[in-house]
Formats: C-alpha cells, structure tokens, sequence
C-alpha cells in the first residue's frame, strides 16, 4: 500500500546482480502486482514510457551497474516514475554526480516537478545545496538542528541570514548578471 503512495530514489544504489536497466524499472511495479503475479503489458509500458520519459530508452538493455553516476540516478528516477505514485521523495539525487550529471538530473527534476503540478502530484527532494532549490524555482523548507527556520519560496525563504542560521557560517545570498540567486561564502 506504501509503494502505491510513495515512490523513493535514494542518493546511490548499488544493486546486487547485474541487472538490466529496464529490470531495474520494472522492479517498481511490483507495488502493483498480485503476489508471485509476472509483469504484463502495462507493466512494460510503464517502463518504456518513463525511460523514454527521462531520454534513457537507449540504455533500456545495458547493464545497470556499469552506467555512470547521472545516469543511475536517471535510472532510478524512471523507476520511481514507473512506479506510478502520486508523491515522488528524492534523497539528495545529485550527490557524488559530477556538475554536467548533476545539472541533467536537475533539469529532468525541473520537467517532472512542472509535470507532476499539472497531474495534482507531488516531488520531495532533499538537498543541502540551496542554489538547487534556487534553479529548481522550488518551494522551501530549511531546517536547521530539527525545527524548521523558514517555509516558502526560495527566492523569499533562503536569505543570507536564514541560510547563515542554518549553516552556522556566513553566506552571502547573490544574484548574477543572467537574474539567477545563488549562495557564496560570506
């Protein structure tokens, strides 16, 4: 019932086996099978069109555990897309990728979050790197020592103050010449 409402992609997997890309995705329909029930043709069609979804449908048969870093994540987010929940959490997706990994993670995560709007659905994402939350024209829950500092828009929420709080470090909150925030040390 949980994997029916709840989809989740961690920050790494490293899977046991050698599995394919598209075993991997297909993993997540399970939430919506009998027990010992196989995959039909929905289930394939759930698979395809999240691979296809993130731009991936050529890594469909390669083996999952030789990708690089960005596209395991992508990989996972389609699993979670495949798995067809209306909430979507992201535990720091981005970590360990490398910039241009991270910014093609980012950019799928921005697509989703305009496509899940439209749908009444919902993304988490966890990150500690507030010029994510700036790119992703996100909206904000910073915490700091487990209670909530602020709540709302990040434009308006993740101040040099607040983010300073947080931090426990001067930040310095800019804005470049191109109009994008973005966080420096103070």
């Amino acid at each position: 019932q949980i994997a029916r409402s709840l989809a989740y992609v961690p920050q790494q997997h490293a899977p046991p086996f050698p599995y394919s890309v598209a075993e991997v995705v297909l993993m997540a329909r399970a939430a919506h099978l009998p027990v010992f029930a196989q995959p039909g043709k929905a289930d394939y069609l759930a698979v395809n069109d999240a691979l296809l979804q993130l731009g991936i449908g050529d890594l469909k048969h390669h083996d999952y555990s030789r990708l690089s870093g960005g596209q395991r994540q992508l990989v996972l987010i389609a699993r979670a897309l495949a798995q067809q929940t209306p909430f979507i959490i992201l535990d720091e997706p981005t970590a360990s990728l490398d910039f241009g990994n991270e910014a093609i993670v980012l950019n799928q995560i921005q697509a989703l979050g305009r496509q899940a709007a439209d749908q009444n659905r919902g993304i988490i994402l966890s990150t500690h790197d507030p010029d994510q939350a700036f790119a992703l024209d996100a909206r904000v829950l910073l915490m700091h020592a487990g209670r909530v500092i602020a709540n709302g828009a990040a434009h308006s929420v993740l101040t040099s103050a607040a983010l300073s709080q947080a931090y426990g470090t001067s930040i310095a909150v800019e804005r470049t010449a191109s109009g994008r925030m973005v966080c420096l040390p103070g």
